[in-house]
């Protein structure tokens, strides 16, 4: 590899791989450089939305910076950016959405929620969606149903425009993790019922029993832990038996 310089041919696979939606991570194993390096060359050059490689490129040798188009104050894709430069917003929601994908976030499902997320208002309309992530109405729609189903987000609809809005609250972690401790708890029971019918004294009822014990063990520390903190940092504790 010449040095630690991008060349042009790394830049175009960079805004290649920017076109197909994928990750800095998986721009950085196709290019064969860091996920450091592909962040901050695309950040240092107009973000995810406005990358261009022939421009990058002259950027980085230094040469005819005066051709570069000035980075856009406002935008159609700026919705919700409390006038902060979208360079900066995206950044934070590239990080944001890389660290979802590693926890197990399918890629457009975290696109769509880290944009929710660095938005002060903590919602956008379909719209907004389609035109700040450069994505079709129907991979918003996918998504939103994803993350609904998940209870990261809700719907609300617009009074004055009539559109319907998809909004994350700031307790929006603690309601995911209730709705999972729900689900848990509903394996823990399908468990303990498979283990009365197999009999807990044969080895697959010990075991299901086993799950359903540590099952509910876990479920309850969780739970507790959750309200606590959740009411340390909410001013809107929700009461405790919503779990129940």
């Amino acid at each position: 590899m010449p040095g630690d310089r991008l060349t042009l041919q790394d830049r175009q696979r960079i805004a290649a791989g920017l076109h197909e939606g994928l990750t800095y991570a998986a721009i950085g194993r196709r290019t064969g450089r860091p996920t450091s390096t592909i962040t901050r060359e695309v950040m240092r050059n107009g973000g995810p939305r406005g990358y261009h490689a022939e421009a990058a490129h002259q950027a980085g040798a230094g040469q005819a910076r005066q051709h570069r188009p000035p980075a856009p104050v406002t935008s159609p894709g700026t919705a919700g950016l409390g006038g902060r430069d979208p360079r900066i917003v995206d950044e934070v929601g590239a990080q944001s959405v890389e660290l979802m994908i590693q926890a197990g976030l399918p890629q457009m499902m975290a696109k769509v929620l880290a944009a929710l997320f660095t938005t002060d208002s903590g919602s956008l309309t379909s719209a907004d969606l389609v035109r700040r992530l450069r994505i079709s109405p129907a991979s918003v729609s996918k998504a939103i149903g994803y993350l609904e189903n998940q209870a990261l987000i809700k719907r609300e609809r617009d009074l004055r425009s009539r559109a319907e809005r998809y909004v994350v609250e700031d307790d929006a972690v603690f309601t995911s993790i209730m709705a999972g401790a729900r689900n848990q708890t509903r394996i823990a029971e399908a468990c303990a019922a498979g283990a009365r019918k197999l009999g807990v004294t044969t080895p697959a009822g010990a075991r299901l029993e086993n799950t359903n014990q540590f099952l509910r063990h876990v479920i309850d520390d969780l739970v507790r832990s959750a309200e606590h903190w959740h009411t340390v940092y909410s001013t809107h504790p929700r009461p405790t038996s919503e779990t129940d």
